[in-house]
């Protein structure tokens, strides 16, 4: 079972799979810092400075511009596709694979990773369209 989640971003194509790949832009709208660039068959680190966490990830998959393919460390596989509408525009869809049908709080996890991802877009897209890059740690639970 998986969640979907897309939004457009006023960018295009190139600059969301840079915001994503490249460690120097990842902490303006995600995480604080990405171990490193991010490449098809390396184990990234991604680190929230803020709640003192880090985990990994896996990259399994990267076409430039176009897919990231990464395993988490509970097992999801997250595919971020890119589609560029035009030369500003572009889709960003966010399907996160591995939730377990027969978990009991299978609701409660879907709306939680939904809610993260929803929040995580719009990070980015503020961060692409307008140069914001305070919003990231701003969610409270």
């Amino acid at each position: 079972m998986y969640n979907l989640t897309s939004l457009k971003i006023q960018k295009p194509a190139s600059e969301v799979f840079e915001a994503f790949v490249d460690p120097s832009k990842i902490g303006n709208f995600w995480f604080s810092s990405s171990s490193e660039r991010w490449s098809q068959g390396k184990t990234i680190t991604l680190r929230y400075d803020e709640y003192n966490a880090e985990g990994n990830i896996n990259i399994t998959e990267i076409i430039p511009n176009q897919k990231i393919i990464f395993q988490t460390d509970d097992d999801h596989v997250v595919t971020i596709t890119l589609k560029q509408l035009d030369e500003t525009n572009t889709i960003i869809e966010v399907k996160d694979d591995g939730f377990k049908e027969d978990d009991e709080e299978i609701i409660n996890k879907l709306i939680d990773n939904k809610e993260g991802w929803v929040y995580a877009l719009t990070c980015l897209k503020a961060y692409l369209e307008h140069g914001v890059t305070n919003l990231r740690a701003s969610l409270v639970k």
